[in-house]
């Protein structure tokens, strides 16, 4: 009678114990399934699956260009020569040739040093300055050093010629670069400045016609290289 007992009291206690696990299976995948649920209703609720770019965003950093525009045009050489009148630029622009002056001597008879020398190299021919060992790719480029080259040259030396032993890093503001460019040309060089004219057509009343006339208008004239 006792072994009888206890075999069934062996039987209850491990049909309890399935029972208890089962049980606490059953919660843990009820909790599951839950929190799954949740989570797809609130991400249909709140849009959280599609985010969405608003229309408006909250606020502007400021230099960052719009995805639909681009960054505004740079001002040609000509109009950045044109801003000031000649003798501020050139003030503007030794005061700027400071950072040159490691490198480089302006003066007329200066010696050369890292750079050469840069007396009268406005309007001169490129790599052409006596005694200075220029490279082989600089002496490629050939030409003289009109405004539009020295402007090229002063923005990214390596980017306009590859190669080149000029580790200076370059001027990404066009008004420096023409500042530079105009103190340079006072020292030991006279080359005219080119003129700028606003574009006046934009700005013209529609219909308008040339005046009448025999007499064709002489064309500008273009600033010696």
């Amino acid at each position: 009678m006792t072994q009888d007992n206890s075999s069934q009291d062996n039987a209850a206690g491990q049909n309890g114990g399935g029972d208890l696990f089962n049980t606490a299976a059953g919660w843990v995948l009820f909790a599951a399934g839950l929190g799954l649920g949740l989570s797809i209703l609130s991400g249909k609720y709140f849009h959280g699956d599609k985010p969405e770019r608003p229309e408006k965003l909250g606020y502007v950093i400021e230099g960052a260009v719009e995805e639909s525009g681009g960054a505004a045009a740079e001002m040609s050489m000509a109009e950045a020569l044109n801003m000031k009148p000649a003798a501020e630029l050139i003030a503007a622009g030794e005061k700027a040739f400071a950072k040159c002056q490691s490198c480089h001597t302006v003066d007329a008879g200066g010696a050369n040093g890292i750079g050469p020398n840069l007396a009268g190299v406005m309007g001169g021919p490129v790599a052409a300055k006596g005694g200075f060992a220029y490279s082989a790719e600089l002496k490629a480029l050939g030409g003289t050093w009109d405004w539009d080259k020295m402007n090229d040259w002063l923005k990214n030396p390596k980017a306009y010629v590859a190669g080149t032993k000029m580790s200076f890093a370059g001027l990404p503001k066009v008004e420096d670069r023409a500042a530079i460019a105009m103190y340079l040309n006072a020292k030991g060089a006279n080359l005219p400045v080119p003129t700028f004219v606003a574009d006046a057509a934009a700005g013209a009343p529609a219909g308008d016609e040339t005046p009448a006339g025999d007499e064709t208008p002489a064309p500008a004239e273009t600033p010696a290289e």
